[in-house]
């Protein structure tokens, strides 16, 4: 490692920054402790600096279904507001009024029954993580008050899901001591079958979990026909088991694309949703939300009441000091794009979406298993059988060009389907969707030829465009540099106007 742009040191402590980066280096299993010296903020943020340059770029990162683009507006927002710790609301009352501003929009798009005046029951969160702890604490409190006043046993809870749920739902399950049962997925229905669901409910049922955007493949589950069989199931029974939607990355999509589709609290056993402000609501990494039907269905006595930073404060969350940046630039999201703004913005998307199915589905090797209605995301399989194991060595070749492309295997029953997934956020228009379609057919070619035999020499060229040498008119060069068995082609070529450079 070289270590390089160190300013102001002086000799003890440069000495201290290479011993800490030879020691990154060379160790097997480095021993990472605190400098006896400091060093100057110039070089701690170089050291930092050069070494997150190894980090993927976030924009092609097509993994992630988290935003990695704001506006700068929202940048500035959100640096001003980095210091203020949101658990301090009595220190900060206007950074809480942002917060239940945006409970109440979200409660009230989600279509939550609350009149004129009144004030949604919901909370933000650190992602839809800790939105599903505390809605699942939720329903296992109000199932165990159920069962004691009805002198029953109330120790063995349980929740009914599909096999394609997001792992937060196993982490809850585990933490909190809720047995999981899950739907089986099966060939042609990647989703929890709401027939099979409500056939595993029984009496120690805290809830059945929809998704509103599977992790998988995009699917929206159908939570309309899970109500109304659930709701007969009750009838027959007389059990109250109710629904909890788990709409992380759909909940900001259906209500702009979908407005008919009825998933939200227009169903009368939704009792809770969870929805990620960090995917479709547009905002960096670390915010979430998770709203209540009504007041009753979140216990009191999980709500805690503290008054020792200057006023009584109700909390529910499972931590406590958190920063304000998110919120704030949640409620800019808000402010700013309006219904009229997400819609486009999500309009977008699946255009974009569109247009990566078809460039896949033109070469002919893939079968798609996302559905139109959903997430704009494309997953995908190779047709052939054989060439299932290929999934994964495409997913590494698009890694040369900058692409995270996520290649895996699916749930049980399944475990036979390798499947690459694209995900389409905000910062992922045509262009880069058209290119990263070449870089698939390029890397195609690539696993073609291996096949074959063995790598066939291609050649790259780099265009340089820039203004001509005065007086010489326009003029071209070329030069070829053979490496190995790449042939690489530099031509310089001007143009008035300006320079750029691009690979070809």
């Amino acid at each position: 490692m070289v270590l390089t742009h160190v300013h102001d040191l002086d000799d003890a402590a440069a000495a201290s920054a290479v011993v800490f980066a030879s020691r990154y280096v060379q160790e097997p299993l480095p021993r990472y402790e605190l400098g006896e010296k400091s060093i100057s903020k110039d070089a701690a943020y170089q050291i930092i600096h050069d070494e997150l340059l190894l980090d993927s770029s976030p924009r092609l990162n097509l993994a992630s279904f988290v935003t990695t683009w704001m506006e700068p507006e929202c940048d500035k927002l959100i640096l001003e507001g980095i210091n203020k710790n949101y658990a301090d609301m009595d220190e900060y009352p206007v950074t809480t009024e942002l917060q239940n501003r945006c409970v109440n929009i979200i409660a009230r798009l989600f279509k939550a029954p609350v009149g004129a005046g009144e004030k949604a029951v919901g909370v933000g969160t650190v992602g839809s993580s800790e939105a599903i702890m505390l809605a699942g604490l939720a329903f296992k409190r109000r199932w165990q008050n159920r069962r004691k006043a009805a002198g029953k046993p109330h120790d063995k809870p349980n929740i009914v899901t599909g096999a394609n749920v997001q792992v937060c739902w196993e982490k809850f399950a585990r933490y909190f001591e809720v047995e999981l049962k899950e739907v089986k997925l099966r060939e042609g229905c990647y989703v929890m079958d709401p027939d099979e669901a409500v056939a595993m409910v029984d009496e120690n049922t805290i809830c059945v979990a929809a998704i509103l955007g599977s992790t998988l493949t995009g699917e929206f589950e159908d939570v309309k026909r899970l109500n109304d069989l659930l709701a007969a199931r009750n009838r027959r029974t007389g059990w109250d088991t109710p629904i909890h939607v788990d709409a992380a990355s759909g909940g900001f999509i259906a209500p702009f694309l979908y407005p008919e589709l009825e998933w939200d609290f227009r169903l009368p056993l939704v009792k809770s949703i969870n929805v990620s402000g960090h995917k479709y609501g547009l905002v960096y990494a670390g915010v979430g939300w998770v709203v209540w039907r009504n007041k009753e269905d979140l216990p009191e006595d999980l709500i805690f009441h503290i008054n020792y930073l200057g006023a009584d404060q109700p909390t529910f969350t499972l931590n406590f000091s958190k920063g304000s940046s998110q919120i704030i630039a949640q409620y800019y999201q808000f402010l700013r794009l309006g219904f009229e703004g997400y819609r486009n913005v999500m309009e977008n998307c699946m255009e974009s979406a569109r247009i990566l199915r078809e460039g896949l589905e033109r070469t002919g090797r893939f079968t798609i298993i996302s559905k139109d209605q959903g997430v704009p995301l494309v997953a995908f399989t190779f047709k052939r059988e054989e060439e299932t194991s290929l999934a994964f060595r495409l997913s590494s070749e698009l890694r040369r060009f900058g692409w995270i492309v996520p290649a895996y295997t699916m749930p049980a029953n399944l475990e036979h389907m390798a499947v690459l997934r694209v995900v389409v956020r905000e910062d992922f228009g045509r262009p880069l969707a058209e290119r990263f379609l070449s870089h698939v057919r390029m890397a195609l070619d690539e696993l073609d030829d291996e096949a074959k035999g063995g790598p066939v020499p291609r050649m790259r060229v780099t265009i340089e465009l820039g203004p001509a040498a005065k007086g010489s008119g326009e003029e071209a060069m070329a030069r070829v540099v053979k490496r190995e068995s790449v042939v690489a082609v530099q031509r310089s070529v001007s143009l008035a106007g300006g320079k750029t450079k691009g690979v070809c």
